[in-house]
C-alpha cells in the first residue's frame, strides 16, 4: 500500500517556538506545472536540503532525483532519469533521498524495485544496491553512518550499521497495530539530537 500523505522531514531542524512564518512562500523547486522538464516535477515526495541550501527532490513519477541549487529556476537530474526500470541506472517510483556526506553520495529508497541504492553525488551514472528485498520508504542516517530504513510491508524500522546486511529492528516489527511496540503505516523517519528515532 502506498501512502497518500507525505510529510516533510523536520526533526533535524531547530525552529524557535516564537518563530514567525512569512505569509507567502517562495518556490525553490518545480512550480512550472506537472511534467518532466528540468524546471518541472511530477509527484515529488522525498526532500533533502543540504548545508549549502541545495535541495534534492525525489521526482517520483519521472523516476529520478533532481538537484536544485539555491536561486536557480531549473533543476538538474543527478540520479535516474533513464525511464522506469530496474537497471543500475534506473528507478521505479523512488520515494526518499538523503545525502551521505562522508561518502559524497545519495542514498535513495527505490520503492517499486524493493531496494536501497547508493548513487555517487558527482557525475554518477549508475547506482549500487546496498539493501535488497525491502519495501523501503523513509531513510535517515545518524552521526556514526548507520542507516535507518522504514519497511512499510514489515511495519518496522531497521538500523544498518556499516557492513551489515540484515540490520536490527529499532521500532515496530510486531505486525501492524496501535500498541507501543507496533507501528501502523510508517512512512518517514528522522533522528533527533537526543539520539532518538522519530517516525
Amino acid at each position: 500500500t502506498e501512502p497518500a500523505f507525505i510529510p516533510v522531514r523536520s526533526c533535524s531542524i531547530d525552529i524557535h517556538p516564537n518563530a514567525r512564518w512569512k505569509q507567502n512562500g517562495l518556490a525553490v523547486a518545480g512550480g512550472n506545472g506537472k511534467g518532466n522538464g528540468i524546471n518541472q516535477l511530477s509527484h515529488p515526495c522525498g526532500l533533502y536540503v543540504d548545508d549549502d541550501q541545495t535541495v534534492y527532490v525525489v521526482d517520483q513519477s519521472n523516476h529520478r532525483i533532481m538537484e536544485w541549487k539555491s536561486g536557480v529556476t531549473s533543476g538538474q537530474v543527478v540520479a535516474g532519469g533513464s525511464g522506469q526500470g530496474s537497471g543500475t541506472h534506473q528507478f521505479s517510483k523512488p520515494f526518499d533521498v538523503i545525502v551521505d556526506k562522508e561518502r559524497d553520495s545519495l542514498i535513495i529508497s527505490d520503492y517499486s524495485n524493493r531496494r536501497v541504492v547508493r548513487w555517487p553525488r558527482r557525475n554518477g551514472t549508475n547506482g549500487e544496491t546496498i539493501i535488497s528485498n525491502i519495501d523501503c520508504l523513509g531513510l535517515t542516517m545518524d552521526e556514526n553512518g548507520s542507516l535507518y530504513v522504514v519497511d512499510v510491508a514489515k511495519v518496522e524500522v531497521r538500523r544498518y550499521r556499516r557492513g551489515e546486511f540484515q540490520g536490527t529492528v529499532v521500532a515496530g516489527g510486531n505486525r501492524r497495530g496501535d500498541r507501543l511496540d507496533q507501528l501502523s503505516g510508517p512512512t518517514y523517519i528522522c533522528r533527533s539530537k537526543a539520539f532518538s528515532v522519530r517516525i
